[in-house]
C-alpha cells in the first residue's frame, strides 16, 4: 500500500476516482471536484489549495481523502473564526490549516473514500487517516479539520483521538408519501393550513414554476441562473466563489444530478433555486431572485424540492445550512459532526473544553427545537 499527495484530479481518471468515491454522494464525484478546479473556484484566488491524499495498492487506486490547504475559513460552514481570533491575540498563526471538506458545501457525507470491492477496507481507511494526520504534522500547520463527516467516518476519527464538534441542520425524510397532499396530512391542522396558504400565494401572484435538469438548461438559462446566484452575494455579505463555467460544466458532466427550479412572472425569470441530487438525497444549495414576491422563497427552495423528492422516490432532502424556519415546513433538527486536531497543546486543551461545553448546549438546543415539530403526535414523520 502506497500513500501519495496529489494537487489536481486531472492526474486521475474519472472512472478510477469514482470507483473509490462511489456516485451515491455527488459532491465527492470526480466530475464535481474537477469542475471546481477547472473553473478557478479553488486555488489561490479563494484560498482552497487541493492536497488530496490517495492510496494505491500496486498501481490501482483504492482510497482517497479530499484535503485542502486553507489560508482562511471562508466557505466551510463549521465556524472557527473565534479560534483564529484567539490565536491572533496570542501572537500565533492559525493559518494555514488543513480541512477535509467539500468546498462551499455544508452537506454531510463520506470523507474517507475506499474501494468497496477491496479486501482490506479497514486497513485502507485507517491508513488514509494516518496519512492525512502525518501530512498535517509534517507541514507544520496549526490544525486539521474534518468537516461534515458521516456516521462511519465520525466513529473512526473519534477512535483515532480527534475531538468532535456537534452541529445542527434541518433535514426532511420521506416516509413513502404518495404526493404532497399526502405529506401534509401528517401535519397539525394549523401548520397544514399555513403551508397551503403559502403555496396559494405563489399561484395568486401569477408565479409559474418549472424544474429543469442539467441537460435541459440552455446557455441563456444558465446565464440567468448565475445572475441570480451573484445577486444574492451582492445583496448580502459574502463572496461569490462559483463561476458560470462551473455550473455549466456540472450541467454537462452531471446532467441528471443537477436540478434547477425557475420562477417566472409575466414571462420573465424572477428567481431560481439550484439543487444537486444524489442517489437517495436532494441537496438544496443556492437561491437567488431579482424581485420580492411573498412566500416565493419557500415555494422554490422547499416545496418544489419536496414535491421532486416525493415524485422521484428520494429519501431525504437537505436544504442547506441553518434556518430554524424550516422546522414548521417539516425539516427536523439533525445532528452534524466535524472532527478536529489542534497542534498547539494549550490551545488544544482550551478548544477541546469549548467543544465539550458547546456539545452540551447544542444537545439542549436540538431537544428544544424538536418540541416545535409541525407533525401530529401520532405521525411517523
Amino acid at each position: 500500500m502506497q500513500f501519495k499527495i496529489i494537487e489536481s484530479l486531472q492526474s486521475i481518471k474519472a472512472d478510477d476516482w469514482n470507483r473509490v468515491a462511489g456516485t451515491d454522494y455527488p459532491f465527492t464525484r470526480h466530475e464535481f471536484l474537477l469542475a471546481l478546479e477547472q473553473n478557478d473556484c479553488v486555488g489561490e484566488k479563494f484560498g482552497w489549495w487541493p492536497r488530496f491524499v490517495v492510496a494505491y495498492d500496486n498501481d490501482k487506486l483504492v482510497g482517497a481523502v479530499p484535503v485542502y490547504l486553507k489560508d482562511n475559513s471562508y466557505g466551510e460552514f463549521v465556524f472557527d473564526w473565534s479560534w483564529a481570533d484567539a490565536y491572533k491575540r496570542a501572537g500565533l498563526d492559525y493559518y494555514p490549516k488543513y480541512v477535509v471538506s467539500i468546498p462551499y458545501t455544508p452537506a454531510s457525507g463520506p470523507r474517507i473514500l475506499v474501494d468497496a470491492a477491496h479486501e482490506q477496507q479497514t486497513e485502507i481507511r485507517q491508513g488514509l487517516v494516518q496519512a492525512v494526520q502525518q501530512l498535517a504534522e509534517q507541514s507544520g500547520v496549526s490544525s486539521l479539520h474534518w468537516l461534515f463527516t458521516d456516521a462511519r467516518d465520525t466513529v473512526l476519527l473519534k477512535e483515532q483521538g480527534l475531538m468532535l464538534r456537534l452541529g445542527c441542520q434541518f433535514h426532511w425524510t420521506n416516509h413513502e408519501y404518495k404526493n404532497f397532499d399526502d405529506y401534509l396530512q401528517t401535519f397539525s391542522a394549523a401548520k397544514r393550513k399555513k403551508i397551503k396558504r403559502e403555496r396559494r400565494r405563489a399561484e395568486e401572484q401569477g408565479i409559474e414554476l418549472e424544474v429543469l435538469h442539467g441537460n435541459e438548461m440552455s446557455d441563456e438559462q444558465w446565464q440567468v441562473y448565475h445572475h441570480f446566484y451573484l445577486d444574492t452575494f451582492d445583496r448580502k455579505w459574502g463572496m461569490a466563489t462559483l463561476s458560470l463555467g462551473f455550473f455549466k460544466q456540472l450541467g454537462r458532466t452531471m446532467p441528471n444530478n443537477v436540478v434547477v427550479v425557475f420562477a417566472k412572472f409575466q414571462g420573465q425569470y424572477v428567481a431560481s433555486a439550484f439543487n444537486i441530487k444524489g442517489e437517495h438525497t436532494l441537496y438544496g444549495r443556492h437561491w437567488g431572485c431579482n424581485a420580492d414576491f411573498h412566500s416565493l422563497h419557500f415555494e422554490a427552495c422547499y416545496y418544489q424540492g419536496l414535491e421532486y423528492c416525493i415524485k422521484h422516490g428520494l429519501q431525504h432532502f437537505e436544504p442547506g445550512a441553518q434556518g430554524e424556519h424550516k422546522i414548521s415546513r417539516g425539516f427536523l433538527p439533525t445532528r452534524t459532526w466535524s472532527a478536529h486536531w489542534i497542534a498547539h497543546p494549550e490551545f488544544k486543551q482550551a478548544i477541546t473544553a469549548f467543544c465539550m461545553q458547546e456539545q452540551r448546549e447544542m444537545e439542549l438546543y436540538i431537544e428544544e427545537l424538536n418540541s416545535h415539530s409541525p407533525f401530529k403526535a401520532t405521525s411517523n414523520a
